[in-house]
């Protein structure tokens, strides 16, 4: 049926609008593919990739297979479509997880998904032009209109998944609250078209109607309590805490009887507490001992505190700066009760300050004093002792070193190790250079390097990256028993010789308590077998050819 006049200039509209939500309810969808493929299987780059090139060829074919669909069909199908896409969409997360959870076959359900979804998308743009070809006079106008409208959605549905939904919810809520939009379009549709006689009259259609819309409200009212639910399979222990931020899933996992606490990344192992100390202490306190002054000490990473626990026995020290990226990791290490524990309240401690925000900031600075256990203030009278300024600071490290001035004594890279891109670029050449910048002339610098075992390539690439910004390295490595055998790279200005630092460490002494660490194990921690140092690789990790991310992902960990 063709209509005219003004309801023809109505539908039409109405049919852009969906096209403009269709668009950014569409490239949500796929984004978050995209992000549970790297979440699930990592490497953003090659899950970015394969997903968006996957639906891409899903897309072609749902546009071939719609010339199948009769013309007296199409608003049918539109809505079917729409329909199919909000549950798919909705569910997507959740059920892929459940598999990811239960089986070893996850990879054919995630990208089942991702083929369907992709048809479905496919399917979209040829319907509604096919439809709005009977309200718009001209095939030019028709075509502009719908895809221009489906252009443009698709930037609004970019800039709201960047900047509100991965801010704000969680996937599983964010696939939820997509496929709700989503499916409000297939109401609208309903609704009006059926006003217009153009669809049959009839309780089938309602009916699925009503059972898709609460099938979305009950999964988005229940993804919480089922994320919790789907997540503990995938840990030995109970799940005391689990949160999807901005930048990472963190999972705090807490063996009651054993009092044995374990914090995950992504699903990876950052630390257990029952260990911990053998991986904090080795990369702290020699450094400390060694470096003839440790007034300023700077911490890239190591948002969980402990590595700042450490660095705050030592009483001379003036200045901390705590870098890491995610605002919640530093918040839960400063109040969740299981993390204050082990972290001994170091983001408590009266001489914390807290800087949140994408740049660099002084920001507002309060040095606290102290006499006598009583906390005064530089202004009170018989202030003697002063403790240490320790600032935290929410933004990207690597930006920090580019904006940040002033030498420090000690630097701690305490990364989570260079699965991602994003990580990858944090054990590059040119953020190694920055670091040699800052690093005072008889400074001394750490980097948690990965395992020497395991992923032996990786902790020799990442030596020889360190070596190519122009610093001196020292291999040592201690078995910590919930990773294996975990290694760190010391590094320095080649003026200190690497002969004179090897005979410091012979006469090290350690002047704070520690649980751990002794001089003598510590020098015992420099020994390597035979051979376990020699590799014909001689590659280096670079922010244009990052090939410590090729690497890490595919020639480590194969001994497990």
């Amino acid at each position: 049926m063709i209509l005219t006049g003004k309801p023809i200039n109505f539908a039409s509209f109405l049919l852009c609008a969906c096209m403009f939500a269709s668009g950014a309810c569409g490239i949500i969808l796929e984004y978050i593919q995209a992000s549970l493929a790297s979440m699930i299987l990592g490497n953003s780059f090659e899950q970015w990739a394969m997903v968006i090139g996957l639906m891409l060829f899903w897309m072609g074919f749902g546009s071939l297979i719609q010339s199948r669909i009769s013309k007296s069909f199409l608003i049918y199908a539109f809505i079917g479509v729409e329909t199919g896409l909000a549950l798919a969409g909705g569910f997507s997360p959740t059920l892929t997880y459940l598999a990811y959870s239960y089986t070893a076959h996850y990879i054919l359900v995630l990208y089942f998904f991702v083929s369907f979804i992709g048809i479905m998308i496919g399917l979209e743009i040829p319907v509604i032009i096919r439809i709005n070809n009977d309200f718009s006079r001209e095939l030019s106008t028709n075509l502009g209109s719908i895809l221009s409208a489906d252009y443009i959605g698709s930037l609004i549905g970019s800039m709201l998944y960047v900047f509100v939904l991965l801010r704000f919810t969680s996937i599983t809520e964010a696939a939820f609250l997509t496929a709700g939009a989503n499916f409000s379009l297939a109401v609208v549709t309903f609704f009006y078209f059926s006003k217009k006689n153009l669809i049959k009259k009839g309780l089938v259609l309602p009916v699925i109607m009503v059972l898709t819309f609460s099938s979305i409200c009950f999964g988005y009212l229940n993804n919480k309590q089922w994320n919790i639910k789907l997540e503990q399979p995938l840990y030995d222990d109970p799940v005391i805490f689990s949160k999807t931020t901005q930048y990472q899933h963190i999972t705090l996992t807490h063996d009651k009887p054993l009092d044995e606490v374990r914090l995950f990344l992504n699903g990876n192992l950052q630390f257990c507490s029952t260990d911990e100390q053998r991986y904090h202490e080795p990369m702290v306190h020699p450094v400390m001992n060694l470096a003839p002054q440790r007034e300023r000490v700077l911490i890239l990473g190591g948002g969980d505190g402990c590595a700042l626990r450490e660095v705050l026995k030592y009483k001379d020290v003036r200045e901390i700066l705590l870098v890491d990226l995610d605002p919640e990791m530093t918040d839960l290490a400063a109040t969740h009760p299981v993390l204050t524990k082990i972290n001994q309240d170091a983001f408590k401690d009266a001489r914390v300050v807290t800087l949140k925000g994408n740049g660099i900031s002084p920001g507002i600075r309060k040095r606290v004093y102290t006499e006598a256990n009583r906390r005064t203030t530089p202004s009170e009278p018989g202030a003697t002792l002063k403790l240490a300024d320790v600032r935290v600071m929410n933004v990207d490290a690597d930006k920090f070193l580019g904006d940040v001035l002033g030498f420090f004594d000690i630097i701690l890279v305490d990364l989570p190790d260079p699965s991602s891109p994003e990580l990858t670029k944090l054990y590059a050449t040119e953020f190694y250079k920055k670091i040699r910048l800052r690093l005072s002339q008889h400074g001394f610098m750490v980097v948690q390097a990965t395992s020497p075992y395991l992923a032996r390539e990786s902790y020799l690439c990442i030596g020889r990256t360190i070596e190519s910004a122009g610093l001196s390295i020292l291999p040592f490595h201690e078995n910590v028993p919930s990773f294996g055998d975990w290694g760190w790279f010391m590094a320095f200005h080649p003026n200190l010789k690497k002969e004179k630092i090897q005979e410091r460490i012979k006469h090290l002494a350690m002047d704070v308590p520690t649980r751990f660490i002794t001089p003598e194990s510590f020098r015992s921690e420099l020994v390597f077998g035979k051979g376990e140092l020699e590799t014909t690789d001689k590659r280096i990790n670079s922010l244009l050819d990052p090939v410590l991310l090729s690497i890490y992902n595919h020639e480590s960990w194969l001994l497990e």
